[in-house]
This record gives C-alpha cells, structure tokens and sequence, in this order.
C-alpha cells in the first residue's frame, strides 16, 4: 500500500477526458439533425452517450449545449430504428445477440442515468432511453450466450436495466449467472486469459455488478486481474497476449483501455504500483471520448492519483496457470510461453490458445517479436509445448512429443460387407476408415526447449529427437532495425548458418549465437525449402497461414539435432 487514498481533484486528467470526448462530439454537435446512416448499432449508442456526458461535463465545450442534445435525439431514433420486434439489434455478426445487445443496452441505461438527472431539456432524450431499454428488457432476460465473457456484459445490462427501472426478475437473471462462479484463475487471469475481453468487457461488467449488487468480492475479482497485468506490461507500453485465447492472441494490444480500471483502483487503494500503470495507461495521450460518460458517473475517477511506485526491476514472474514467464531488467525484458491449447486438443480453433511464438524478447528499440520453431513432421504444424516444467530459478524446459500413425487392416469382426466405414477424425485427417478400429503403428517425434531467461537476453538448447525431418527455427525482429552477420535470402529473410549475428535499432542491439551441439550442420541459404516457416496443415488446407511479418532470420537443418542459441540484449549505459 502506498500513500493512503485524498480528495484532490485532477484537472488535467478531466480536462484531457473532455477534449477526447470534445473531438468525437464536437462534430456531431454541429450537424444536429444529420442521420447517422450505416452507422452501427453500439456506435449509436456510444456516440448518443458521449453527447450526453458532453452535455453534463463542465469541462466539455459542449456543456449545456442544445445542439449537443439534438444530435443525441437524432443518434437515439436512428437507434430505435434498427431495433426488431424482439427488442434485439439489427446487425453484426451475431444474429439475434442478447449479448452483442447487451453492449449497446449498457450504454443506453449509463446514458439513461446521465439524461435523468440533467433536468427538462433533456426529457426526450430520457424517454427515448427508456423506451429502447423497456423494448430489449424481454430478451434480455431470457437470452443466452456463447463466451465466458458474454456472461457479465449480459449480466451488467440487466443491472443496469434494474438500476434504472427496478424489476426483480433482472436480479433473480443475475444471479443465475453468477452462481456459475466468476472465471478467474489462481493467478487472476480470466479464462480466456484476453486483455481486450478483460479490459472492455469483464472488468467494467464486474465492477459494474459490484456496485449495483453490493459485491465486494466482484469488485476483489476485478484488482485480482489488474495485478496480474502488471507483469503483462512489457516495455513498449502494450499487454502481452501470446497466451490469449481470443483473437488478440495474435496483435499487439495497448495498455490505454486499462486506464479507467487501474486509475479507479489506485484511487481509492492507495496502491502506489496501479497508479504506475494508471499514469503509463495515459502516457501516449487519452483518445477515448467514452471516458467522459465514466468521469460524470463515477466522480472518484476524477480525483489525484497518489504517488506511483517505481518500476520493480529487475522482475521475475511465472505465471503457472497460463505457462508464460517473464523477466526484466534495465537491460531486457523476455518472455516465454508454454501455454497453447493445440497440444490437447489436436486443432486450431477460435477460443483456444493457439500462437505458436515461444519467446519474445525486448531490447529497447531492438524488439525480437517472435520465436518460433518449425518441424516438418506430418504436416502437424510448428512447436507448442505440451508442457512447461519450471527446473530452476529463471530456467524452465518447453517439451511436446508429435505422433502420427499408420492404420492395419481391419480385425474381422470389424469388417462389413458393404465397405460403408464411418467417417473419424485421427488427428491429422479424415476418412471413411473407422480409425478407432484399427491396429496403428506410430511415428513420434519430441522437442525440447530448455531455456533461461538471464538479465541480458536468454539462452536456448533445442534438442529435436525422431526421425530425419526438416526443421527452422524463425526469429521474427520488428522493422526499423538492420540485421548484420546473415545472410540475405530475399523477402525480408536472412539465413543464420553459424557464429553471430546482430539486429540493431538505433542504439539498441540484440545478438544471436548459435552453435549445433549435435546432429549434422545447420542448412545454408541455398535451402529455401528448409528455411521456411510451416503453419501446418490446419491453415493451408483452408489456405491460411498464421506467419509472422517482419524482419525474419531463420536457423534450420534436419533432425535428430541439438542446437545452442544465445540472445543477447546490449544497449547504451544509461546516463546518471
């Protein structure tokens, strides 16, 4: 704890709240009565409450502005518009989403409150609110979901909906959805382990749910999840999503939406860390015009920030229920995953942990994005541990065994005479084969990555046991960099045959070492058809990939093989 909660109000933050809201609002505001045509259902909401909060904030150029409310009437009816008979939003992926409406009704009831208590001139507004929440109240109550998180957007609608208009049907919803229990882990990562889905979608909702039901352990739920992105928050002032299991998994997301959520926390905590990631949340400037509307509804948001803690470096964090650990120092900041669904499971599929990265590595400017290894075994696609062991401090061993098989013939009493065998999955493929029935005769293949993770970068000892098989290794650096020491082989690719390379962005320096410690000498450039990266058969049998972008060095040869790579971060003293 650091220094106890105060009432200081924060001018700058809300003045900076305001103008994002300003930006959005402000030329909605000047064409009142225009029809916001194609414009999407929760963007009308959205925007209908950011004229409002515009309306309400001293601090907006909007405050007390007729044309603000115009513009809200116009964004409401348009609204109402593309609601159905059955209170439900029209468009969208999701048909008929009680959930997708749910992020729309969220908005409507947050508005609803905002135009209730802002006196006559808003009455309309308030009606129309009111009749958009009475028309999606029914299926509301009664509908259903498809994702963990959907549960407690679903759930704070109906809240809110109670908030505003009391019915106890709404609570008795609720909490048929909260008896299930709220999906966090040990660690405080929710089960779909995503920071967007996090930070816009079950920290708001919980927190929400806290307060409308008198819920601390909602509200406890919600610091959990934000003490564990602290050691998510990697140097570029993103949150790390290799282990995600929703689509962020593969794209960088930013720190800012966190904001509100570590600025509350820190607020009325005290915690000197929270306002550390409040105050880096902000670092880059606020742009959501969303802000405004949380600033009017919940005024501690308003309030100083206590002081922040210094950043605890250097850092060590294992992360077990998701298999990601990390370490920073002054020097580098790693990352290592072993977390991935698709051992398990044997498919690529949307909800499971899927990136096949491993390692990433931070240099200041010299980034190495991504570590991966391919193996071309079956066609199954490249390494994700099926296992992460932790051996010592700072050093940890990735393992995965690959198996396919080939199929005997049927025994007797499994034959039909009419040859019609049914259709089975074995892992790899289908056919009409009934696969079960069958003496097989397996191939495997094991990898193991043993790695530490030092102060200065990592080291890795590959072993690749099994059959002979091609196999890359693909280290994917961030543009703005020159790589030195490999060899070009075109397309933004380079070939790493032995010794060091380096990869230099500005001051900033990350070198690698390899050495094969068995097995036959790594492919040289001449090798494209082993220095490649192989999604697997997954994405090209629908003709997709999920490959890297980039500045991309690849080590390769064929196994059984044990190669020895080292990363090492330099960058300049820093100045005392």
């Amino acid at each position: 704890m650091s220094t106890p909660p105060h009432h200081e109000s924060d001018h700058d933050f809300v003045r900076a709240v305001a103008a994002a809201a300003d930006r959005s609002a402000a030329p909605l505001a000047a064409v009142p009565d225009e029809e916001p045509a194609g414009v999407p259902h929760r963007a009308l909401a959205r925007r209908a409450k950011t004229l409002i909060a515009a309306y309400r904030s001293p601090y907006s150029a909007l405050h007390g502005s007729g044309r603000a409310v115009a513009a809200a009437t116009t964004h409401l009816r348009a609204l109402r518009a593309v609601q159905t008979a059955t209170g439900l939003f029209a468009g969208g992926d999701n048909v008929q989403s009680p959930p997708d409406s749910a992020f729309t009704v969220n908005d409507v009831c947050d508005a609803h409150v905002l135009a209730a208590a802002a006196g006559p001139e808003l009455d309309e507004v308030t009606a129309v609110l009111a009749e958009i929440a009475g028309a999606a109240t029914g299926s509301l109550l009664t509908g259903g979901v498809h994702t963990p998180n959907h549960r407690w957007e679903l759930c704070a609608a109906l809240a809110r909906l109670h908030r505003s208009f009391p019915d106890g049907r709404l609570l008795d919803r609720v909490a048929q959805w909260l008896a299930e229990g709220v999906d966090i882990d040990a660690e405080g990562l929710y089960s779909e382990r995503s920071a967007n889905y996090a930070a816009h979608v079950s920290n708001p909702s919980l927190l929400l749910l806290a307060d409308v039901l008198g819920r601390p352990d909602l509200r406890d739920a919600v610091e959990r999840n934000l003490t564990a992105t602290l050691d998510l928050i990697r140097p570029d002032g993103t949150v790390e999503t290799v282990h995600s299991r929703r689509q962020d998994q593969n794209h960088p997301f930013p720190l800012a939406p966190y904001l509100p959520h570590y600025r509350l926390f820190a607020i009325r905590t005290g915690r000197g860390d929270l306002s550390r990631a409040a105050r880096l949340a902000a670092a880059d400037g606020i742009d959501d015009p969303g802000l405004l509307a949380e600033t009017v509804l919940t005024p501690d948001l308003c309030r100083a920030l206590p002081a922040p803690d210094p950043e605890p470096l250097p850092r060590h964090r294992y992360l077990a229920t998701a298999r990601l650990a990390s370490r920073a120092s002054g020097t580098a900041h790693s990352v290592l995953y072993g977390g991935s669904d698709v051992p398990a499971h044997r498919r690529i599929r949307s909800g499971l942990a899927c990136n096949p990265t491993f390692l990433r590595l931070f240099a200041g400017d010299a980034v190495l994005d991504a570590v991966r290894l391919s193996r071309g075994f079956f066609d199954l696609g490249p390494f994700r541990a099926a296992d992460m062991e932790q051996t010592a401090d700072h050093r940890y061993r990735l393992t995965e065994t690959l198996t396919a098989a080939y199929y005997q013939p049927l025994p007797p009493d499994r034959r039909r005479a009419d040859a019609a065998y049914r259709v089975t999955d074995e892992g790899r493929f289908s056919a009409a084969m009934a696969f079960p029935d069958r003496p097989r005769d397996e191939v495997s293949q094991t990898t193991r990555v043993e790695v530490d993770l030092r102060e200065d970068g990592a080291d890795l000892r590959i072993d690749i046991s099994g059959p002979r098989v091609p196999w890359a290794l693909e280290l994917t650096f961030r543009p703005g960099g020159v790589p030195t020491g490999a060899v070009p082989v075109g397309d933004g690719r380079w070939c790493l045959t032995s010794g060091t390379m380096a990869y230099r962005a500005g001051d900033d320096e990350i070198r690698v070492e390899a050495d094969v410690e068995a097995g036959e000498p790594l492919a040289g450039p001449d090798r494209a058809d082993v220095l490649r990266y192989d999604p697997g058969q997954d994405h090209t049998v629908v003709g997709g990939t999920d490959a890297t972008t980039g500045n991309r060095v690849y080590l390769g040869g064929h196994g059984p093989q044990t190669l020895r790579v080292a990363l090492r971060a330099r960058r300049p003293a820093p100045v005392v």
